[in-house]
């Protein structure tokens, strides 16, 4: 038994979540990955997979062998990146989280340009605005914005977000298009982004002069992931504060309309964020020196009057 193998496809299947794609993804016909599966439970002398005609799980040793094999793995990877031709060629595997907006409306677009650059890498992009363990998650990196709470980690700046508070025509028609931020509490309905790390609504930033402020407004509802947060804007819910980017389509479709620009939000701030490693792999390094250099959000930055 190729033991290495083994292990990277039994990996590749927990990864996968089926043979068929582990399969494909390893470019090897099913039968030899069930040998090798089966090999490998030979060799341990346990259950590493439950398999039926439908799915597969992985049993309690399986998960156990999993994250002791998982890090040896990326450890091998790390080892040959670093003795790649002059670290002009980085390969191996990235697991990436990020924000759910952020995700759709500015890092997916931008990707094709750096899988052009660096075609040897395979990249799991992880989308939601829950908050992760970058350790116990086995996540590289994470793409977040905002106040960083865990001093524990590494952030780099990759540059801001410029932010719009907006409502659709039909509620501002039957509400009431508000001159200054105090009357939001007036009668107005607000739909809150509720923070992934407390539940909380974030409060409504404002910024004039130079002078910050915010309006904390009981919310008539609140939405904890950002795409969704947009749609019930877009429903006519009520007003909502967010990412100019996410907005830009419809401001420029007339389905959103935008209030109060004289006291915009003062700009969001980006990091990546990873965890504190001395012999950071060439691929972590390119992917984080990519986003410094292109995020586009940082486009967003100028202030608009």
């Amino acid at each position: 038994m190729d033991q290495l193998l083994a292990m990277r496809a039994f990996a590749r299947v927990v990864e996968a979540g089926t043979f068929t794609h582990a399969a494909d993804s390893l470019n090897m016909p099913n039968a030899t990955l069930s040998k090798l599966i089966q090999q490998l439970e030979q060799h341990l002398g346990v259950k590493l997979l439950q398999r039926t005609t439908r799915r597969v799980s992985v049993t309690a040793e399986g998960a156990a062998y999993y994250g002791k094999a998982g890090r040896l793995l990326k450890d091998l990877e790390d080892i040959d990146g670093s003795f790649n031709a002059a670290q002009s060629n980085p390969r191996g595997h990235l697991r990436i989280d990020i924000g759910s907006s952020t995700a759709s409306a500015v890092l997916i677009p931008a990707l094709p340009d750096f899988m052009a650059r660096y075609p040897d890498i395979r990249i799991d992009l992880g989308v939601s605005d829950r908050a992760v363990d970058l350790i116990s998650d086995k996540v590289d990196c994470v793409i977040r914005g905002g106040v960083l709470s865990e001093q524990s980690l590494v952030a780099r700046a990759i540059g801001h977000a410029a932010m719009v508070t907006c409502a659709t025509p039909g509620y501002l028609k039957q509400f009431g298009v508000p001159a200054y931020p105090a009357e939001l509490k007036n009668g107005h309905r607000i739909v809150s982004y509720l923070s992934a790390q407390n539940g909380r609504a974030m409060p409504l930033r404002f910024e004039r002069d130079g002078e910050p402020s915010e309006i904390a407004v009981a919310h008539r509802i609140g939405v904890n992931e950002s795409n969704a947060h947009l749609a019930a804007g877009l429903a006519g819910l009520g007003i909502i504060q967010t990412f100019a980017y996410a907005a830009r389509a419809a401001l420029a479709t007339g389905q959103l309309q935008e209030i109060l620009r004289e006291w915009q939000p003062p700009p969001y701030p980006f990091y990546v964020v990873y965890p504190p490693n001395r012999h950071l792999s060439n691929r972590l390094r390119v992917f984080i020196d990519w986003l410094a250099e292109s995020f586009p959000v940082q486009g967003e930055m100028a202030r608009r009057r």
